[in-house]
């Protein structure tokens, strides 16, 4: 299982870096689309329950797919029809998705009804708007600012979840959310979030990377609070997809990725920190 798991990060890491190297932007967006309709469709296998509704889950995530790669196509070229919609994004979506996230999915997880039936058609619904605001958030980002400052965004979510899991390891003892996810630990979750701020901090001094862009925004003092923010952000996200993996009965969203699950087990706690990362920053196109 362990070799299984690094082969498929290391192939993973590689279509990445291939991805971000080619020079044209158009196939690390695709990319993203693509993994963003995976996660789409992993997520409505698990709040759709009944077996006759599944190619629903698989038609919606394709004409998601099809819609991204159809608005990369516009942003990239420049069409009239895609710079309007990009406003729409950026001005109501984003902004939507992110309330959604602070008063919807952080009271369901607060709440851990981990009983609950699984089938939800507001989770279910929630679910396009969630993926399709974290993916134009990132790609709109790395054409405006490239692959460092999206990369090193994608890093503060990294850097959290890997110091909450060996500080949750090593010094984990009271439970973060027993009902939801009986493995995450409050000495974990503290680790990761001041992992994200250490982040931001040393990130702050590269030109070019979302830390440097949020201090220059807020100043230090204000964006530690906020690299915070951020990292409670993925916490929350990891603990709402093990809310609906438990109300389920799944142990991982897919098995798309040998050894890692499914890709919606990759990005959850992406999910929310996007969009409340692009607030945060003020990029402006």
């Amino acid at each position: 299982m362990l070799g299984q798991r690094v082969l498929t990060a290391v192939v993973l890491l590689a279509v990445l870096a291939a991805a971000l190297a080619s020079g044209n932007p158009w196939w690390f967006v695709a990319l993203l689309a693509v993994a963003a309709a995976c996660a789409c469709w992993e997520w409505l296998r698990l709040t759709v329950s009944q077996p006759p509704s599944r190619p629903l889950c698989v038609g919606v995530a394709a004409a998601l797919l099809g819609a991204m790669l159809w608005l990369a196509w516009a942003w990239l070229s420049g069409a009239q029809a895609g710079l309007g919609l990009q406003a729409a994004v950026v001005r109501w979506l984003v902004p939507l998705v992110a309330l959604a996230w602070l008063l919807g999915a952080s009271t369901a997880v607060v709440r851990g009804r981990a009983d609950a039936p699984p089938a939800s058609v507001a989770w279910s619904l929630f679910s396009v708007p969630a993926v399709l605001a974290a993916w134009a958030v990132l790609a709109l980002l790395f054409m405006a600012r490239g692959g460092v400052f999206v990369v090193s965004l994608l890093a503060l979510v990294w850097v959290a979840d890997i110091a909450a899991y060996f500080a949750g390891r090593a010094f984990g003892k009271r439970k973060l959310a027993p009902r939801v996810s009986p493995g995450k630990t409050i000495a974990g979750a503290v680790a990761g979030v001041l992992a994200a701020v250490a982040w931001v901090a040393l990130s702050s001094l590269w030109t070019g990377s979302f830390g440097h862009a949020l201090v220059e925004r807020w100043s230090l003092w204000l964006a530690l609070p906020a690299a915070a923010v951020l990292g409670i952000l993925s916490i929350v996200g990891d603990l709402f997809e093990s809310l609906l993996k438990r109300r389920a009965g799944r142990k991982d969203s897919s098995s798309l990725l040998p050894g890692h699950g499914g890709v919606y087990d990759r990005i959850d706690a992406i999910l929310p920190v996007a969009p409340f990362a692009f607030l945060l920053s003020g990029v402006s196109f």
